[in-house]
């Protein structure tokens, strides 16, 4: 039997699309089926690596743990990483095909599709249902044209969409109307449903409202989700939401990590933000460096040598120099790694003009930014105490130089990654996800002073899509989604690319 497939999409960004999709995924497993979550494109710098060896959003990573599946590229076939203000890097089921400003890339998207349902019905003939996720609003008329993100991949497959609009941030009545009236009458025909979420208070007081929707648009009400508080515990995708993922307060030490532009993979810190012995804080430029921080910690980038720019004219490179006569430490990962050497050269262009510029000096090492991309999983020990550890590359560069004679760690398979300076205090590596390990995490907590939880960070995110799957059976009507559910058109021009 073919699978059946339903979409989500939203009145607007981050009303909650992602984490819906998360939970009806984790919902309909436990109930026995076969899931396969799907987002046709996202965009985003917070990726994750594939068991096929490619990178999809991290969104469809949640996703995918939620359906206890493997990850693969199939899940995101087109995953936009910006770069700049008006271009993004462009991956294609999981493989980077180039560069593209936004009107460049509107021009590219219509090739794009065969690659989108290729991936698509690669996860259909392998599934009972296929979760559909779309990309910001299903009312930007003004990008209908060559969509492969919204209405134009629901009409291209011919499956059913559910609109979800967020009460949480007012005029949830007139964006879900509102965006029945600016469709095209044949999009709004596929929306068969609605739902709103993020409610809090009495839901009797707001049933009117559903009725009201329902009566203006003719679409079916699937439910009016209360404001679920564990969603905090998720890893999120969005930037936007930094400012409000720090855990500040409390004599405690104080963690603090740059929020630079570009900032990417920015979910890894997701564990220490759920630790209550450590004062956690995402500063945005603009922002100076705290006196008292204990340690200043440089994430990833997607524009190294623009955020790099962007660090100092905020004035941070000052700020760390003060930082570290104080006795304070530094830690770059990926990117952060990249900045904290004394050169950075990208001769071929990678993220704009080629040339060389100067790092932060911090670590006796130079970077040169090259074709390849690592994209693997790895583990090993922290070299300095033999501690395990598990995570994941994801860069282009390599870096050199004297200070890599003391690595920050080593490989199972041999080889070394990072380094630290001759003071120690501050460090560098290109792995990703290390303080998802309960145990180095204590350890590093430790090193700094701070209690630790006992915090078992992977179980907890999976006792949360628990709870969130219960959340939604409760409050939606999944019987009437999976209702909705039909299989898939197949269309002629779906071929692997």
């Amino acid at each position: 039997m073919s699978a059946r497939a339903i979409m989500f999409q939203g009145t607007g960004s981050d009303v909650g699309k992602s984490l819906v999709v998360a939970g009806l995924a984790r919902a309909l497993t436990l109930r026995g089926l076969k899931v396969a979550p799907f987002k046709p494109q996202n965009m985003s710098n917070n990726a994750a690596v594939t068991t096929d060896g490619g990178e999809i959003g991290r969104a469809q990573a949640l996703q995918a743990r939620a359906a206890r599946r493997p990850m693969t590229v199939h899940m995101n076939p087109v995953l936009l990483k910006p770069q700049s203000e008006i271009g993004s890097q462009v991956v294609v089921q999981g493989r980077v095909i180039g560069n593209a400003k936004a009107s460049a890339y509107q021009a590219m998207k219509p090739q794009l599709m065969n690659a989108v349902l290729d991936s698509f019905h690669h996860l259909a003939a392998d599934a009972d249902i296929v979760l559909v996720e779309g990309a910001g609003s299903a009312s930007e008329i003004n990008l209908r044209a060559g969509d492969i993100a919204n209405m134009g991949f629901a009409q291209a497959t011919q499956i059913p969409v559910v609109l979800i609009g967020d009460i949480d941030r007012g005029g949830v009545i007139a964006s879900l109307v509102g965006t029945k009236a600016v469709l095209a009458p044949e999009d709004a025909a596929r929306i068969a449903g609605f739902l709103v979420n993020k409610f809090r208070g009495d839901p009797a007081l707001f049933a009117s409202g559903m009725n009201e929707i329902a009566e203006r648009t003719s679409w079916t009400s699937l439910g009016l989700i209360p404001h679920f508080s564990d969603a905090r515990r998720l890893p999120a995708e969005d930037a936007l939401g930094l400012a409000e993922r720090g855990s500040p307060g409390g004599h405690r030490p104080k963690v603090v990590i740059l929020a630079y532009p570009r900032i990417s993979n920015f979910d890894e810190f997701d564990p220490l933000r759920l630790e209550d012995g450590i004062d956690l804080q995402f500063l945005r430029p603009g922002t100076p460096i705290p006196g008292d921080a204990s340690i200043v910690i440089l994430p990833g980038s997607k524009a190294t040598i623009a955020d790099l720019a962007a660090l100092r004219e905020t004035g941070w490179d000052i700020d760390l120099l003060a930082h570290l006569r104080r006795g304070g430490r530094v830690l770059g990962i990926c990117g952060g790694y990249q900045m904290l050497g004394r050169v950075i050269s990208d001769p071929d262009g990678h993220e704009g003009a080629p040339g060389s510029v100067a790092g932060l000096g911090l670590l006796d090492v130079e970077t040169t930014l090259a074709d390849d991309k690592a994209l693997r999983e790895v583990q090993g020990t922290l070299m300095d105490d033999q501690l395990s550890f598990r995570g994941y590359e994801m860069h282009i560069g390599r870096t050199e130089g004297p200070a890599t004679q003391s690595p920050f760690l080593t490989f199972s398979d041999g080889r070394r990654d990072g380094a630290i300076a001759a003071n120690g205090r501050v460090a560098g590596c290109y792995v990703h996800g290390l303080f998802a390990d309960d145990g180095l995490r204590a350890h590093w907590l430790r090193g700094l002073g701070a209690t630790t939880s006992g915090l078992a960070y992977e179980t907890d995110v999976d006792a949360t899509l628990d709870a969130f799957a219960a959340h939604l059976e409760r409050y939606v009507d999944v019987d009437r989604i999976l209702a909705l559910a039909s299989p898939p058109a197949r269309p002629v021009a779906a071929t692997r690319s």
